[in-house]
């Protein structure tokens, strides 16, 4: 991920004519560097693509300076509403692809053993950290139990451990703060009603996190309400396609999301209803080169990937000659 999300913008911009300027996450300084040998290595002329090593507030100094006309961020709700004023201040074009909290929606007639199986992947895909990551389970009461109990089977056998080992399938979270940060939800949720179906405490030596499962979740617990930016996933019962529908709209999230159910025509009108910059039908949500890439809502704005993320940071001129 600290490669991807940074070729994702970088590519698109450049191959537009544009130069680069990359303040990255603090933790990952060596990425960082690596990114830009990759570009001097692949020809660009020196200078195409500049990673800066340089704190926050040095990076709102940079957005400030005249020479930069063009802003994007990969990072948390709280970033982007910084950045995004910052740029906007100046009036400079940004792009912010934020947070989410992607419903996955099943429905009554939805294959249960396959929906069961990708959701498992799609919570815990580089351990749950993942802005499209399927995080609230929203599942119609007809199918809700036996869901449930296949994801259950499913998230339990799944492997914890040495991210550098082949077996493991679910490592650690990038740093302790952030399991910590992501306990504290749980707990808060669970003081609020909602229950532990499996896992809920943290595991082993580190910032491993056991894979989740909280049930019974309502609106006004943390759960309903927030990211979980982990391999927390978090189920809500509805009794019909109706209210799967509000509840998965009854978020100011609006990233990614997915709906299941064996008659595509109406996955696919249940698709256009849902608030977000993509929706799958019968599949989880990915990012594709080929395909734009971004939210709505406090998910942020604009589009990565695809001929939109190349003319995010263009200008349209109009030139008339007579």
């Amino acid at each position: 991920f600290p490669f991807w999300q940074v070729f994702r913008f970088a590519a698109p911009s450049l191959a537009a004519g544009n130069v680069g300027l990359l303040k990255h996450a603090s933790n990952v300084p060596k990425c960082a560097l690596a990114i830009e040998e990759v570009f001097r290595e692949a020809g660009f002329p020196e200078g195409a693509f500049q990673t800066l090593l340089v704190g926050g507030s040095e990076a709102n100094e940079v957005i400030r300076d005249d020479r930069v006309r063009a802003v994007t961020l990969t990072g948390s709700e709280r970033a982007g509403r910084s950045i995004a004023s910052n740029a906007g201040s100046q009036l400079k074009k940004s792009v912010m692809e934020l947070g989410g909290s992607d419903p996955f929606v099943v429905l009554e007639d939805a294959d249960i053993e396959e929906a069961s199986t990708i959701g498992v992947k799609a919570r815990c895909i580089n351990s749950g950290q993942s802005c499209i990551a399927a995080k609230r389970f929203i599942v119609v009461d007809a199918v809700y139990d036996t869901f449930l109990e296949k994801f259950k089977a499913g998230m339990k056998a799944l492997k914890v451990g040495d991210p550098t080992q082949a077996q493991t399938q679910v490592g650690p979270q990038a740093r302790e703060d952030l399991m910590l940060e992501l306990h504290e939800q749980v707990q808060a949720s669970v003081k609020r009603g909602a229950r532990i179906e499996l896992g809920g405490e943290p595991c082993g030596k580190g910032a491993f996190y056991p894979p989740t499962i909280l049930a019974g979740v309502e609106k006004g617990m943390p759960a309903y309400e927030e990211e979980f930016f982990g391999p927390v996933a978090i189920f809500i019962r509805v009794k019909d396609e109706a209210e799967a529908l509000h509840v998965a709209n009854d978020t100011p999230f609006g990233l990614g999301g997915c709906v299941w159910t064996a008659d595509s025509a109406r996955g696919e009108t249940f698709a256009a209803q849902i608030r977000a910059g993509a929706v799958f039908v019968n599949g989880m949500v990915k990012s594709d080169p080929r395909l734009p890439f971004g939210g709505v809502g406090i998910s942020g704005f604009g589009r990565e990937l695809s001929h939109y993320g190349i003319k995010e940071f263009v200008n349209i001129q109009t030139v008339w000659v007579k």
